[in-house]
């Protein structure tokens, strides 16, 4: 019904109408544990986004984050291998993976459709916050990398330093190093892309990474 109402209305370019409908139905289906439906109209809701120009603003981005809250937090057990039941513990993880792709899915848009309505280039801090934190609470396996990439164009480094602190707490012996290592390189890394954005005008395309790109800007300007 959402889908089909919602749709007409876009057809008629009657954006306004057709982002109330979607934005009312995924927070509905999210409440009530609808995942795969309140997913898929959260990611149409940025889709019509889009397709309506709406610009980037608090309003919206509020707007968001409330679909973005409806999202289910459904922690599993700190160690795995203590759960007796082992077919609900595989059930459980099953659904946790399809909760962090659906609302990875629909964030992941929503940044793309900040940075290109009025946000910064990186996009939203506050959404990269957003799905940090749901990455990092709600996957099975938290990739420390990815969660990493987001808290670093994020504005909340309080945050960011709260959960590496409660990481750190659950690596295996001599993980630690490396985790610190690898938030100390993606700091770096983002540094030199925002250097070489703003000096240089370039951004980060090829497999040598930035560095990569601005070696063939000198080159060039030689």
């Amino acid at each position: 019904m959402y889908k089909s109402i919602s749709a007409r209305f876009v057809s008629a370019e009657r954006y306004s109408e057709a982002l109330d409908i979607l934005h009312s139905g995924a927070c509905l289906q999210l409440t009530h544990g609808q995942v795969t439906c309140g997913a898929e109209l959260a990611s149409m809701y940025v889709e019509t986004l889009v397709k309506g120009k709406i610009p980037y603003d608090e309003k919206t981005l509020d707007l968001v984050k409330k679909i973005y809250q409806a999202f289910p937090r459904v922690p599993l057990p700190q160690h795995l291998w203590d759960v007796d039941d082992v077919q609900q513990l595989s059930e459980d993880i099953g659904t946790a993976k399809a909760r962090v792709e659906g609302c990875s899915s629909f964030l992941k848009a929503a940044i793309r459709w900040s940075a290109e309505y009025g946000a910064d280039s990186n996009g939203s801090p506050e959404l990269h916050i957003m799905l940090a934190e749901y990455i990092y609470s709600e996957s099975p396996e938290a990739d420390i990398g990815k969660v990493t990439y987001h808290f670093t164009r994020g504005n909340d480094p309080k945050k960011f330093a709260s959960t590496l602190v409660n990481f750190l707490g659950k690596c295996y012996p001599g993980e630690d190093d490396l985790a610190i290592a690898r938030v100390v390189l993606r700091y770096f890394v983002k540094m030199l892309d925002d250097i070489a954005e703003k000096f240089f005008g370039v951004q980060r395309r090829n497999p040598m990474g930035m560095l990569g790109d601005i070696f063939k800007l000198m080159g060039s300007a030689e």
